[in-house]
């Protein structure tokens, strides 16, 4: 095997840092999953792990360092090279000092777990038969599937909205609480089969607009008509919300824009409560003309 700080391409002083990036970086570039249309990158994947087994242990890389094993983790007898490359008398330990060495591989595995999902790596000089713990990747699991779902305000308001995964298929979907345009829902174990179970499906949520309500969050803004009676004298109004019409108090000289709001009416919040409605009050004049009304103004104008 070549000398580890080669494989890796690192200097003798480089930190533990640098050799576990060069590690992650040579991983990624030649992992088996990755490369299935390449057989060297097998061998260089195998290298590479090898060498980290070396170099990302502090014991070992100081035993490697000192002269005290070799790039593969066997031990070195001074004055017992001559007899057969640096093996006491011959091949008579066996694989004893790669026995030594699977005490080291929990590193690289945990990296490679990281980056692959616990995904294995290949083969690679040992003294089992060059095989390592989890030689055999896991198999895959199905393709995920990525669907969209137009999500109206009644689907936000009861916190799920049925979407068809097939032609006699439609499953309920969780909507979280306030929602944004473009999040994306995953759906476990409801995608493409595999060899190890289905993927998901990642639904892209498109939030639709509603005519008579504007979303703020968890709260609901809604324009309201408040008759010219009504807002100079005070009285009671009508206000539909999600869950039916309620009764909206409004107090004498009430202007428009003036904002009212209803607790607990608007939608599912983060907290787990409910937003509110905040009803803006239109002050709107008679469809028809009032002449006592205008008659009133004028006098008021002319005073």
């Amino acid at each position: 095997m070549r000398d580890p700080y080669s494989i890796l391409g690192v200097p003798k002083t480089a930190s533990e840092k640098d050799i576990k990036s060069a590690f992650r970086k040579l991983a990624k570039q030649f992992h088996p999953d990755q490369n299935k249309d390449n057989p060297k990158a097998k061998e260089s994947f195998a290298e590479a792990n090898a060498a980290y087994e070396i170099l990302g242990d502090k014991t070992k890389r100081r035993q490697f360092d000192n002269g005290e094993i070799d790039a593969e983790g066997k031990e070195r007898f001074q004055g017992f090279e001559g007899f057969g490359g640096g093996q006491p008398f011959g091949n008579a330990r066996g694989g004893m000092g790669d026995m030594g060495n699977m005490g080291g591989m929990g590193g690289a595995e945990d990296i490679l777990s990281q980056m692959f999902g616990g995904a294995a790596f290949g083969g690679g000089p040992s003294g089992m038969g060059g095989q390592r713990r989890g030689t055999q990747s896991r198999p895959p699991k199905g393709e995920d599937r990525k669907i969209s779902l137009t999500v109206h305000l009644k689907d936000l308001a009861a916190g799920k909205a049925p979407i068809r995964l097939g032609p006699d298929r439609t499953v309920s979907v969780t909507i979280p609480p306030e929602p944004t345009d473009g999040q994306i829902v995953r759906l476990k174990g409801q995608g493409h089969e595999g060899p190890a179970g289905r993927g998901d499906v990642l639904i892209t949520l498109s939030i639709s607009d509603h005519p008579d309500y504007r979303r703020e969050g968890s709260n609901l803004r809604t324009h309201v008509p408040v008759d010219l009676k009504t807002a100079v004298l005070g009285g009671k109004i009508r206000v539909p919300t999600l869950s039916g019409a309620v009764a909206l108090n409004i107090p004498p000289w009430s202007n428009s824009g003036s904002v009212f709001r209803l607790r607990g009416k608007g939608l599912p919040n983060r907290a787990g409560g409910r937003g509110d409605i905040l009803a803006v009050a239109a002050v709107s004049l008679p469809e028809d003309p009032d002449e006592e009304l205008i008659e009133l103004m004028k006098q008021r104008t002319e005073t």
